[in-house]
């Protein structure tokens, strides 16, 4: 028994650790520090991957909920360093990960992309913004396609509701700088004719 909470402490420790380095993993990748990201999640897929095999042998202690988290939080990472990088979609497979848990950690992706329509819009760029909109609905759409797994997922609907007022928020960011932006370009156009229109002076 002692042995086995030994066991315990170091799994929920390496959870919380994994966790921990996929958060980090997505904030290098919102700093635009790609290669220091995948270092993170390279070390993250290294200590689940250790706790998989753990789980062979003390299922109980692995599959207590911790793990499902750092598997969401990893999943996460990954997809969005890929759709960020590559402009792809990684699949469960390819992360190793449940489909589960890679869907929840899908729904997850889209509050990271309204920061990075919001940074675009501080930026100047609409258009980068409206492109991080598009990437946002193409999500929610696909999980508002699969009925069934409403059913199968446990936390799917509470996180698709937040992802929908997310992007609609996002859209009424965007939105405003659109007519911002618009009423700014009429004002210089105004300007510049009224300037036209002035006489010259005469010497």
């Amino acid at each position: 028994m002692k042995e086995k909470e030994k066991i315990r402490e170091n799994a929920q420790k390496n959870m919380r650790k994994a966790t921990s380095l996929s958060k980090q993993a997505i904030l290098l990748i919102h700093q635009k520090k790609l290669e220091e990201a995948k270092k993170l999640v390279q070390d993250a897929k290294e200590i689940l991957s250790q706790l998989n095999k753990l789980s062979v042998k003390y299922p109980d202690i692995i599959y207590g909920g911790l793990f499902d988290s750092a598997l969401q939080e990893y999943s996460e990472a990954n997809i969005f360093l890929s759709l960020v990088e590559n402009e792809t979609f990684v699949s469960p497979e390819e992360v190793n990960v449940p489909s589960v848990d890679y869907v929840l950690g899908l729904a997850d992706v889209i509050g990271e992309y309204r920061r990075l329509a919001l940074d675009a819009l501080r930026e100047g760029s609409v258009a980068k913004g409206e492109k991080c909109l598009q990437t946002m609905d193409h999500i929610y759409v696909e999980l508002m396609s699969m009925d069934e797994a409403y059913m199968l997922v446990p936390g799917l609907r509470r996180k698709c509701d937040v992802a929908r007022k997310i992007i609609e928020t996002t859209r009424g960011d965007i939105t405003q700088e659109m007519r911002r932006k618009s009423l700014e370009e009429y004002l210089r156009r105004f300007e510049k004719s009224q300037r036209k229109k002035e006489p010259k002076k005469v010497t």
